[in-house]
Order: C-alpha cells, then structure tokens, then sequence
C-alpha cells in the first residue's frame, strides 16, 4: 500500500505528460466526464480496500504460516521464478474474470471508459480484490514469502500503468512479443468482436501466445464494453453489470438457469431464450461516445471540489492504519459519497445539486465530530462555504444562460 501511495504523484505526472502530447498533436485523449470518472474508480477501490485488503493480506499469511508446504529461500532465482509465477496467475485470473459472468461484474467497471488513457489504468472495481486473492493462494502453499510476493505483485500492477496509453504506438518487435505493451493492451480494452477476451497477460504476454487468447492489434480499436455503461457515478460503475445479471436471471424460470448464469460466459443465454449473444460488429467513426453536455461552470466547480477530494483521500489512505473501524467507516462514507455526488453532477441528474448541498454541510460536521481538528476546523467551515457560494454561482449562471 505505502508503495502504491508514493507512486500517486507519477501517475498524475505521467497523465499530465500525456495531456502536453494530445494538446500538441491535436487529438482529444482525455474528457472531463471520463477522467473524473476512471479517476473516481480508482480512489474507490483504494478506500474501499482497506477493508478488502484484510482479505487478499491476511488469508495469504495466514496459509503461508500454518499450511505452507516448503519454505522456498529468499535469492534472486526464487524471485525470478516468483516473478513468473505471479504473472501466470494473473493471466488466468485476468482470463476468467472475461469468462465467468460473476467475475466479470467486478472487471468490468476497469472496461467501461469508451477513451483509452492513462486514467484508465486507474479505473478498477472495488470488488476485484475479492475474487483475485484466491488464484495467488498457491504460491502461500508453495511456501513463497510474502514480502516478495507483495512487492513483486504490486511491480506488476505498476508495470500495467503505463501500457494504457495511445500516445506509444509500438515498441521494438522483441519487446511486443515478450511483454505486454500498449498495443497489445488496446486490443484488449476494445469492444470488436476480433479483440474480445484477448491480451489476457499482466507484465508478459507470452502467456497469451501459449495458451491461444493473443491477438495482435490490427482494426481501430473502439473502446468500452457491448453495452455502454452511460453514467460518470463511480458508485454505480461497480454494481450496473450485476444490476443486469439480476434482472436477467429475473426472466428465466428455471431455477438451475438462474443459477447458471452466474458462472456462464457474459452474454449467455439460455438457448429458449436465443443461446449465446454474439458481439455486435463497431465502427470507430460511427460510434458515440457518452458525453452530455455541460453547463457553463459546472466543469470548474466539479474540478476544485475533485482535487480536494483527491487530496483528503490521499490522506486518509496514508493513515489509516492509525484510524480504529468506525472512523474507517464513516471515512469511507464521505469519501464516495463526494464522488458518487460529482458524478452525479456530470450526469446532470436532477438529485446532483441536492445532494451536492447536502454534502457541502454535513461532511465539515461529520469531520468535527470523528477528529479533533482544533483549529483546522476553520480552513473546513472556509472550504464548506466557498463551495456554497460556487453552487450558488453555477445556479444563478445556469438560470441566467
């Protein structure tokens, strides 16, 4: 974790850097809506995660400790090999979360955005965490520190930042056949039918070669998932594929169906009710992408209050392990409730401004009576009533345009 928080601020140089390349070159690789929204997920996942960690950490050690069945020596060979391995089981992590529907609701939030950049990489669910910490559970019983393991496996997610990006078209031929890079990373985000389930790989895409999912990037990549997700709430992002399978289920009337579809390929059916789905053919000139119109201001309001939230959520992740469940909690419920409350706002829905207001004048309450701000409570009342006088600028611009 303490290693994912200093590699904060690289993330935002780097997306910065690419920002400087498409305004240079002309080419829209970023939207407000979108970013925000990748942004948002990411940060979600972070908060949310010191819950789930507990999971991934604790069930790691705990089998490591008790049920190991070696004790594998800490030497670069051992971590060589380890770094083999976890990438291994990665792919077939990364492989079935495409394959089984209900690991699929928990990837497919990092599939939603219809861009492809660096704010991508950001993009994760906050229930992904739950499903992968099984498929790592043999190497605890090879008996594989777990120091390494968590250093070497948190290398690989950083490693996989930099490969969300246009702005890198190829790399030398050597390089594209041994690891994955972005070319081969676009092909996977893309919604074509040639490019579904494929590029499964983490840092190596030899994986992918071997076991027949590899597929090179060749047609316009049109990005997102075959049924576009059409909100910037980060909050919904993480329960819409379920919310569907729900109600899919709802319309079968046979219980084993039911229970099949949990297990199944995304996009099956059951054959009374059409079979397998085929993936619609795309076209990227021809596809619109979701992009409501904002209102004068509005951008500038939703972008102050994003780098405060960023800034208290970067914080919070730097001391929580100081803070006792309730404040987790409760820290927990203000940090998502800002966000889901921006997106709301880029969506343009009628509850946004409401509940926006809401939270301009519960959350410096809220603050006060988890911690003892002294008089840093003064800077929170500033922040709370700055931000109500821009709400009530952007309104009063809104009726007036």
């Amino acid at each position: 974790m303490d290693i994912m928080i200093y590699a904060i601020p690289v993330f935002f140089l780097l997306i910065g850097i690419e920002l400087l390349i498409g305004y240079f070159s002309q080419q829209q690789l970023y939207r407000l809506g979108d970013t925000v929204a990748n942004i948002s997920c990411g940060v979600g996942q972070q908060v949310t995660g010191v819950f789930i960690k507990i999971i991934g950490l604790g069930s790691y050690v705990y089998i490591y400790e008790h049920w190991r069945l070696l004790s594998v020596p800490n030497h670069w060979a051992s971590y060589i090999l380890l770094f083999i391995l976890i990438d291994f089981f990665y792919y077939w992590f990364h492989r079935y979360s495409h394959e089984i529907n209900s690991f699929w609701g928990a990837h497919v939030v990092h599939h939603q955005s219809e861009d492809y950049n660096l704010s991508v990489a950001l993009r994760q669910s906050a229930f992904q965490g739950v499903f992968s910490t099984v498929f790592y559970w043999p190497l605890a019983f090879l008996g594989f520190d777990p120091v390494p393991f968590f250093i070497i496996g948190t290398f690989q997610t950083l490693y996989q930042f930099w490969i969300h990006t246009e702005a890198i078209r190829k790399m030398p031929a050597w390089f594209e056949y041994v690891f994955n890079t972005p070319s081969h990373h676009r092909a996977h985000h893309g919604r074509n039918p040639e490019y579904i389930d494929k590029n499964h790989g983490g840092t190596l895409i030899l994986f992918d070669r071997w076991f027949g999912t590899f597929e090179p990037e060749k047609a316009e990549v049109v990005y997102g998932v075959t049924k576009p997700l059409a909100t910037y709430n980060p909050i919904w992002a993480n329960f819409d594929y379920y919310a569907d399978l729900w109600a899919a289920a709802g319309q079968m009337p046979r219980w084993k169906d039911r229970l099949r579809l949990w297990v199944e390929r995304p996009g099956w059916l059951p054959e009374d009710m059409g079979g397998q789905q085929k993936v619609p053919a795309v076209d990227r000139q021809k596809t619109e992408k979701y992009n409501p119109p904002l209102p004068p201001f509005l951008p500038i309001y939703v972008l102050i209050q994003y780098v405060i939230i960023l800034l208290g959520a970067t914080v919070f992740l730097m001391v929580e392990s100081q803070l006792d469940w309730p404040k987790l909690l409760a820290l927990n419920v203000v940090i998502l409730w800002a966000l889901g409350n921006l997106g709301g706002l880029l969506d343009l829905k009628k509850w946004g401004l409401p509940s926006e207001y809401l939270r301009l004048l519960a959350t410096p309450l809220a603050l006060y009576f988890l911690f003892p701000l002294g008089s840093y409570i003064w800077g929170l009342a500033a922040w709370a009533i700055i931000s109500l006088g821009l709400l009530f600028y952007y309104q009063w611009r809104k009726a007036n345009s």
